[in-house]
């Protein structure tokens, strides 16, 4: 399936400059160095407003609950108008066949004389809410990304200008701050419950709709896609899900914050997908308390295990377990000894038979922490201790490293 079928839940609206207005609406995706900014001294955002939450304890369930939660919960949501400056070729602007020429390759607008350039100003709609009553605000990455300008509208009609805080691209998450106070918070819940079929809700300013409020179902957990983040398994759902919900939350029937909506799968209906908050909080605490994003990492690059594999390893047909591939050099799974071409069975007494499940296990720890790793090698059973280190971002990244 390709990379394009995949949309994130960004609104964009490219306007022209330097010459006639036009418009052209489309999908956008999105890494944005947040500004150096001040914050106050308690980084934590988790603690629910008490009228949000003494609201939501009293909520029967029936058929108002909808209605109830997104009362509640909607003046923590906002909507996000993000400029963005774009140059571009006005050759291809003007004749698309134009695209590829000297020899064949696609020119840099950069690389052109000023009179080719084209100069354009995109907005982009988004989504996000509040987790402070401070003015932090919590969106995706991609929404904010080479932003220019930030307005953000709450709510109650006011547009106050956003700054970045912080952005972390691997689980695409970024925080945006706004100068105000007192304002209403969601409160973030938990996954450790859900199960497919739980009712969700989801509000956000779909194609600038702002404070839309979709209904659905999660369709499944843990799910891979890699087209859309190679590196977090995610929730989805079947709520309607459309460009500008990009950032928005996914509650449950309690308003509790689930997810963060990130993308939709454009060739088909109802296929959305949000980043699961235990992610979420974890990374927002550490942007706004300006710390590293703890990122548990062994450092293996593993493959499934195959017939193909088991039988150059001399191991019997159905022998379980996750096949190294490669461990590079000054890895915690290097310095632990594990080699290529260790077959992997059991972390901490955990079965584990692909890389996801061996990504999921160590995610759920903390840095520093030991590991016990019972693993093949020429048939032969070991085990090792692996000290867990932290994740070093790089854009060569492989979907199957930990």
């Amino acid at each position: 399936m390709s990379r394009k079928n995949f949309e994130y839940c960004l609104g964009a609206v490219l306007s022209l400059t330097l010459s006639a207005p036009s418009t052209i609406l489309a999908g956008a995706c999105a890494e944005l160095p947040g500004p150096d900014q001040n914050l106050s001294d308690n980084p934590k955002i988790a603690a629910p407003s008490p009228s949000v939450s003494a609201a939501i304890a009293t909520m029967p369930l029936g058929p108002n609950t909808i209605a109830d939660v997104a009362q509640t919960v909607a003046p923590s949501v906002v909507s996000l108008k993000i400029d963005k400056d774009v140059v571009a070729n006005r050759m291809m602007m003007q004749n698309p066949a134009l695209r590829y020429f000297f020899n064949g390759q696609a020119i840099s607008p950069g690389q052109l004389p000023p009179m080719m350039r084209q100069h354009f100003q995109s907005q982009n709609m988004g989504s996000g809410f509040i987790v402070r009553p401070d003015g932090y605000i919590v969106t995706n990455n991609h929404v904010v990304k080479e932003a220019s300008k930030i307005m953000v509208t709450l709510n109650d009609g006011r547009e106050l200008e956003g700054k970045v805080v912080g952005t972390d691209p691997f689980s695409d998450i970024a925080i945006v701050k706004v100068e105000a106070t007192e304002l209403p918070v969601a409160r973030f819940g938990d996954t450790k419950t859900l199960r497919p079929g739980d009712f969700v809700i989801a509000i956000g300013s779909p194609m600038g709709f702002d404070h839309t409020v979709t209904f659905g179902i999660i369709s499944a957990l843990g799910r891979s896609v890699d087209k859309v983040n190679k590196h977090i398994s995610l929730i989805q759902t079947d709520a309607a899900i459309n460009p500008g919900n990009s950032g928005g939350p996914l509650l449950n029937l309690s308003g509790d914050v689930i997810g963060v909506n990130v993308a939709i799968l454009g060739n088909a209906q109802n296929l959305g997908f949000s980043i699961p908050v235990d992610i979420v909080r974890s990374v927002a605490d550490a942007i706004i308390a300006h710390k590293p994003v703890e990122r548990p990492w062994l450092g293996l690059v593993m493959d499934p295990s195959s017939e193909a594999k088991l039988k150059t390893l001399n191991l019997p047909t159905g022998t379980k377990g996750v096949f190294i591939a490669n461990v590079p050099e000054g890895t915690p799974a290097q310095k632990a000894g594990i080699v290529a071409h260790d077959l992997v069975q059991k972390i901490d007494g955990v079965a584990v038979s692909s890389p996801k499940e061996v990504q999921r296990l160590v995610l759920t720890r903390r840095i520093g922490e030991t590991l016990k790793i019972e693993l093949l090698r020429a048939n032969v059973a070991k085990t090792v201790e692996c000290v867990i280190g932290h994740y070093p971002i790089t854009e060569n990244s492989n979907a199957n490293d930990e």
